[in-house]
């Protein structure tokens, strides 16, 4: 697999899919997602799916961005269906890292976004003066991101549809707002809602780690290198594997069972 870019997106995509990946990642890092995110979105589609990584530039009109990453995945999934020759309807996930979170729930809020699931990794919905501590420097008193954190919050509560929702708040991580997002999604689909507490900060899912290629033959080289891998990056580990958990849920009960 290697990435290209395709109308605006970049694409990660295995021989047979399993399903596509939409991914949105942080606001100061979202430019260049197949590099800043590279280790976490080549781990997914490791394990068959297919990335569809959209760039995007911050601006105070977050439903427009929204609205802009929208129409770039579909101009994406025309490319690989009728382009490509891969089937039609395969599920879409989406996937999220800080403000990437919010763009999702934009995208299925007030717009035809469908999705069989959504993942929020670090969601905060903070105020423009909050998001950007300097930006008194750059824009007049009282600009404010649109929609606003509380408008975000009712559209949530009014328009979002999607049942299925993976939430993950990071330990160290000392501006999520992951527990308020839960709230609010548990409010309307109980029980098919999962939260989950694990090891690392806000730029967990950043982390590069060492991508050890294992030789014909397993190796002492090999095997110090597997070491590394896992003693140096073990939070990218966890959050790998609770991935692929809820993307799989058929597969981890199977291994659980006797």
């Amino acid at each position: 697999m290697e990435w290209q870019e395709v109308r605006g997106n970049w694409l990660l995509v295995p021989r047979r899919p399993v399903g596509w990946i939409h991914f949105l990642g942080g606001a100061f890092v979202a430019a260049a997602p197949q590099l800043t995110y590279r280790r976490l979105l080549e781990h997914l589609a490791s394990v068959g799916y297919g990335i569809i990584a959209t760039p995007f530039v911050n601006t105070f009109d977050h439903a427009a961005i929204a609205l802009e990453v929208l129409n770039k995945l579909d101009y994406a999934l025309d490319w690989l269906e009728y382009r490509q020759g891969h089937p039609p309807g395969l599920p879409i996930y989406g996937l999220g890292h800080s403000m990437g979170c919010k763009l999702h729930l934009l995208v299925n809020s007030l717009y035809d976004g469908d999705r069989a699931g959504n993942i929020f990794m670090a969601f905060n919905n903070y105020a423009a003066s909050q998001s950007i501590p300097w930006m008194e420097n750059l824009a007049p008193v009282g600009v404010e991101f649109s929609p606003s954190p509380k408008e975000t919050e009712h559209l949530i509560q009014q328009r979002y549809p999607v049942r299925r929702n993976l939430l993950i708040r990071f330990q160290e991580d000392d501006i999520d707002q992951t527990a308020r997002l839960r709230s609010l999604l548990k409010a309307k689909f109980a029980d098919l809602v999962t939260a989950l507490s694990l090891p690392g900060n806000h730029l967990t899912p950043l982390s590069q780690g060492l991508n050890w290629q294992v030789g014909a033959e397993f190796s002492p080289l090999d095997a110090i290198g597997q070491w590394l891998r896992q003693s140096l990056f073990p939070e990218m580990q966890v959050l790998e594997a609770c991935l692929d958990d809820w993307l799989n849920p058929s597969r981890t009960l199977s291994r659980r069972l006797p």
